[in-house]
């Protein structure tokens, strides 16, 4: 029978100037430039690019919930997964009308190129924070 130590991953979520959120999960599920990714204990290891600006978590308590994390890495390695971005907010933080603004903003700065940084960002909290609702 596997230990305990099996049955989650040990997860961290880190932005640069900060631990957005640690702890034990059942699942975390990604999007990469790979294409979405389900991480579960005993996944093989991994390193990928994160895409699409969330991620889903599952804790051993059974909360859910949605992050923002529009650019960074993920890495997965016995059981230990690692969410490395620049920029990250709990889905829950973030106040939906107010990330719906600022995306309207830098889509009226001239910013409508859905490459730059400001979009991409203002698009994840606003994805986290609907998703989080």
């Amino acid at each position: 029978m596997a230990d305990d130590a099996a049955k989650h991953l040990e997860v961290a979520l880190v932005a640069a100037e900060r631990t957005v959120w640690q702890g034990q999960a059942r699942i975390v599920i990604a999007r990469t430039t790979d294409g979405d990714v389900g991480i579960l204990p005993g996944h093989a290891p991994l390193l990928g690019l994160l895409q699409g600006g969330t991620v889903q978590v599952r804790t051993v308590d059974d909360e859910y919930f949605v992050a923002a994390a529009p650019d960074g890495f993920i890495s997965v390695a016995n059981d230990r997964v690692s969410i490395l971005a620049e920029n990250a907010e709990m889905g829950h933080d973030i106040d939906l009308e107010e990330a719906r603004r600022e995306l309207e903003q830098a889509l009226a700065a001239g910013l409508a190129d859905a490459d730059t940084d400001e979009v991409r960002l203002a698009e994840a909290r606003v994805r986290a924070a609907e998703q989080t609702s």
